[in-house]
């Protein structure tokens, strides 16, 4: 077993809630993983985390959505934890690095995207230049509302999965 894991499942529920809500930023997400525990691995991590975000309701996943800074962005919501605001910039290192046309469509895009949405626009940066994610937005802008919280739960899933990851050290 993981060692941070196999740590983890020693915690009350309340300190281990407190050690994985910046994975995904809805304290009822981490509340109810927690609560799944003990964990045997990854797996049974990532499986957990899964079934809990899906079975959320809408405010508890636009909180988690409210904690992510804008794409191109460096600075994070004030909500946001020290960790998940390290992850973030991590995860959008290509499009820190873009040209200043496509931060400038980015930016352009964001507001679009909130004015039409009330929500930041959330994407599964990792990996991902700044222009594929431009192209991504533009096509999320033409989305129904169904279908964009649809897509927008999808990517926070990503990125959760992604962030447990990292924070059991694999």
């Amino acid at each position: 077993m993981n060692q941070v894991l196999a740590r983890w499942n020693r915690l009350s529920a309340e300190e281990a809630a407190r050690e994985i809500v910046a994975c995904c930023g809805s304290e009822a997400w981490a509340q109810k993983v927690a609560m799944r525990r003990p964990l045997e691995n990854s797996a049974s991590l990532m499986v957990a985390s899964d079934q809990v975000w899906l079975g959320l309701n809408i405010p508890d996943w636009m909180e988690a959505f409210s904690k992510h800074p804008r794409i191109g962005e460096r600075t994070p919501p004030r909500a946001t934890s020290p960790q998940s605001a390290l992850w973030s910039a991590e995860e959008q290192s290509k499009v820190a690095a873009a040209g200043d046309s496509i931060q400038l469509a980015l930016a352009e895009g964001n507001r679009e995207y909130e004015q039409r949405f009330r929500r930041v626009f959330i994407v599964c940066a990792t990996g991902k230049s700044a222009s594929e994610i431009l192209g991504i937005l533009n096509r999320r802008l033409q989305n129904d509302e169904a279908a964009e919280l649809q897509e927008v739960v999808e990517e926070q899933r990503k990125i959760t999965n992604l962030r447990l990851k990292k924070w059991m050290g694999e």
